[in-house]
């Protein structure tokens, strides 16, 4: 045993395995050099600032007023990406850098811009709207002008039937409309109208007020404007109808005119005369040429000077993000008794002590203060936070782990593990090589595109993308790893689309007569040595086939399961060794593998001796019986010499491993602390004194008995439901295998097949489209999908439930990087 831990002592350590050791630190910085060395804190990005005035509300802190005005800059250049997106501009590919300004020129030269882009976009909604009144006007000229001449031609012919479809059932005299009673005269005089322009979409409604609120006393003709009209207010092109209503009377004009208002309608003057309109028509149309000019002119105008801006737009904003992100972090500093320095705490990776002291020196240096900064190691009390250094590979597979919680400080990292279970877990569930070769195309383009999609000018290509293709470019490696696994399960269960091939030799069996694939055959036999790798490809379309694979998927899938589970366990080992934790290793570490492993170990050593003897012994038999008749005699069922006494005393052990691991444990605390001993050893994510100055320390808090109790008792009754629970949780692994096989069979044989058999071409092209839209959408993404969430859930519940608690927090450094990804 000493051997053993010697050798586990003396392994090297893995940077993903523990998270990376962290100090708590103090800086005391003079005032004058306070914004450099923040500056180059945030550049450096390994130091997590405390808040050491979250008491406070933002407006009582000190650096309030600077942080106001980085706020009101950035409102500012929100401004000039709203106006260069709204004019159509591009983006520059390599945008100007410059060396950057300070902050009081920057807030000048961005007002001035900002007064000039205002100035100019009221001048140019002014003459827009000018210029919009002019064409409605001119539109509602050339239209109304053909409605006056059918008007005078047909207006008493049409205004009389209004009149008699209107009041038919009134009596006439009393009630004769005004328009009617002038359409009896000779005399046209008393007949008036109003033109005007009004939206297409409250065209029918308009009419409608209209005709209520004359009781029918008008006649409304219309007319599509024949050209959509820019909107000043949203910049959009509206469809607008021109109308002419005519009427008699001063109390109907009022009316109208009050409606026209309402409706948001344009109404514009018409002259009777026909010369006239087309004298108006002319003039409007000279000066609608001047306008177009002076509009385009103002657009060059202001496209220019956004143009200007936008080669600065994105150093102006890093400028700001990184300015208000200091002066945020300043706000978390506290002034000490002097007001002449601020005092600040923060947790920062050992490794990263050198290079932050380089930092606070060139700080000092640079701002030419005559007081150095003072950075000193801190004892701690609370927990520290938990920081993985991962790269493009790993970083997707700890993101995975993190999803279900953060690591406690320094326990093992199951993402160490992940990297290889996960997607060879999905693999077992998706196995087909054909499905294995298309994920893997598009992991591989993927990757291939991985630099461009990098690249600062792509960063806008990648966030149209959506959010579940970000998703999937995020996980590029967990797919390359899970196609490459789909393709060696596949081989190893012989399927290409669910078609078996021949490609490591022949078959080991033959069919004993000609209908062997018949039911009522009598199946095959072997007539040569096994298959070298994989199922054999006669097992497809045999008698035997589904109860076989079955067989084989299910009994995989416990030997799979109960594997992890016990690796599980063995990091429980791992993480109680390294925090120096003796209880756990004996009271829980060593209990909860003798219960496990008697009986499900048991169960896996019986499925691995059933194999390699062909033996015909009923499994379930063997398990129920162990329990319900542990002393008789086995029979046919008896795997090799001895199993029944080997039953007896592995079913003791797994029944004194249960109060093993339920009374020592909380007896032994309670006696070290009636001792006054120190009971540390509850805490698993005790610091190791020896390993740095000043390390963080776990608070101590009251024991109490009781408590301890139930949660040992919980956790003991979770651990030995779960050792059931879980294990049968594992042939998930089975089910979606077989259910993946049988769905790309069916597609395959009634889908493909099928229509192959036919002699049409349409046919055939009609059952290939179907096929290829069934494998690409079901399952290539629907099952992918599938196989993807219950393989986290394997890895959430069943592995890391065993060792990992997922309790900690993040390491979030003050980092100008990190803010810049997050702006974007």
């Amino acid at each position: 045993m000493e051997t053993m831990e010697k050798f586990i002592d003396n392994l090297s350590s893995m940077d993903l395995m523990r998270s990376e050791k962290m100090s708590l630190v103090q800086l005391i910085i003079p005032v004058e050099s306070a914004h450099r060395a923040v500056s180059y804190l945030g550049e450096l990005g390994l130091l997590q600032f405390r808040d050491l005035n979250a008491e406070k509300s933002p407006f009582q802190r000190t650096f309030v007023n600077q942080v106001k005005r980085c706020g009101e800059l950035s409102r500012k250049l929100r401004f000039f990406k709203v106006q260069i997106i709204k004019a159509g501009l591009l983006s520059p590919i390599h945008p100007v850098v410059e060396p950057d300004v300070e902050l009081e020129e920057l807030e000048i030269q961005l007002s001035e811009h900002e007064h000039e882009l205002i100035e100019m976009n009221s001048n140019s909604e002014k003459l827009r709207q000018t210029y919009n009144e002019l064409l409605e006007f001119k539109i509602v000229l050339l239209k109304t002008g053909s409605f006056l001449v059918s008007g005078n031609n047909h207006a008493v012919a049409e205004e009389r039937e209004l009149s008699e479809n209107v009041h038919s059932n009134r009596n006439y005299d009393e009630a004769s409309s005004l328009i009617e009673q002038e359409m009896r005269t000779t005399d046209q005089s008393g007949l008036r109208f109003i033109s005007g322009i009004i939206c297409k979409s409250k065209a029918l409604r308009f009419e409608r007020m209209l005709f209520r609120a004359t009781r029918g006393n008008m006649l409304f003709n219309q007319a599509p404007a024949g050209e959509e009209i820019m909107d000043p207010l949203s910049a959009e092109k509206v469809e607008k109808t021109v109308f002419v209503v005519f009427f008699s009377g001063e109390q109907a004009r009022t009316k109208i005119l009050k409606i026209c208002e309402a409706f948001g309608a344009h109404c514009y003057p018409v002259p009777d005369d026909f010369s006239k309109q087309r004298q108006i028509t002319r003039e409007v149309s000279s000066r609608l040429s001047e306008l177009e000019v002076t509009l385009d002119s103002g657009i060059r105008h202001q496209n220019k000077a956004l143009t200007s801006i936008g080669y600065h737009l994105t150093q102006w904003m890093n400028m700001v993000g990184r300015e208000k992100a200091v002066y945020d972090t300043l706000n978390m500093l506290n002034f000490d008794v002097t007001k002449k320095c601020l005092v600040g705490e923060g947790w920062c990776p050992i490794f990263a002590k050198a290079k932050i002291q380089e930092a606070l020196h060139r700080a000092t240096v640079d701002t030419n203060s005559q007081v150095g900064i003072i950075f000193h190691v801190m004892d701690a009390l609370e927990s520290p936070p938990t920081y993985f250094r991962t790269n493009h590979f790993t970083n997707a597979y700890q993101e995975i782990v993190d999803a279900y919680g953060v690591a406690r400080y320094q326990e093992a990292n199951p993402a160490v593990y992940t990297v290889i279970t996960f997607p060879f877990l999905f693999a077992v569930m998706f196995g087909d090589w054909g499905h294995g070769i298309c994920l893997l195309l598009g992991a591989l383009i993927l990757i291939a595109r991985e630099s461009r999609i990098s690249t600062q000018a792509c960063v806008q290509t990648y966030h149209k993308l959506g959010s579940f293709m970000q998703m999937l470019f995020g996980g590029r490696y967990v797919l390359l790893l899970m196609s490459l696994f789909s393709i060696y399960c596949g081989l190893i269960y012989n399927e290409f689309f669910s078609v078996p091939f021949h490609i490591f030799g022949g078959s080991a069996y033959k069919c004993r007569d000609a209908t062997c694939s018949d039911a009522h055959s009598s199946g095959l036999i072997k007539f040569r040595d096994p298959y070298p790798f994989g199922v054999d490809p006669s097992w497809r379309g045999s008698r035997s086939e589904l109860p076989f694979l079955n067989s084989l998927k299910m009994k995989m899938s416990i030997l799979l399961g109960v594997a992890q589970m016990n690796l599980g366990i063995i990091l429980s080992y791992f993480n109680a060794r390294f925090f120096h934790n003796s209880l756990d290793i004996r009271y829980q570490f060593v209990p909860q593998m003798i219960f496990l492993n008697s009986l499900f170990g048991y169960l896996s050593l019986l499925i691995i001796i059933k194999w390699c003897t062909g033996s015909q012994a009923d499994l379930y038999h063997v398990m129920i019986y162990m329990f319900l008749s542990p002393t008789d005699d086995l029979g046919d069922n008896e795997l090799f010499w001895g199993q029944r006494p080997l039953q007896i005393v592995l079913l003791v052990l797994a029944l004194v491993a249960v109060p093993w691991m339920l009374f020592p444990k909380p007896f032994i605390l309670k006696k070290l602390h009636s001792e006054g001993r120190n009971y540390g050893m509850l805490m698993p994510s005790e610091f190791d004194p020896d390993a740095e100055p000043g390390p963080a320390r776990e608070r101590q808090e009251e024991f109490n008995f009781s408590e301890v109790f139930v949660h040992q008792m919980i956790h003991s009754i979770e651990f030995v439901l779960g050792a059931v629970s879980n294990t049968a949780s594992y042939l998930r692994l089975w089910a979606l295998s077989l259910a993946h096989s049988e769905l790309s069979t069916v597609f395959y044989e009634k889908v493909l097949l099928l229509a192959w058999g036919y002699d049409n071409i349409v046919i055939r092209l009609v059952g290939l489209a179907v096929f290829a839209f069934a494998t690409a959408f079901i399952l290539l993404m629907m099952e992918t999908l599938s196989a993807f969430l219950h393989a986290l859930r394997l890895h959430w519940v069943e592995f890391q439930n065993k060792f990992y608690h997922g309790d900690g927090y993040k390491f979030k450094p003050f980092s100008f990087a990190l803010i810049m990804d997050d702006d974007d």
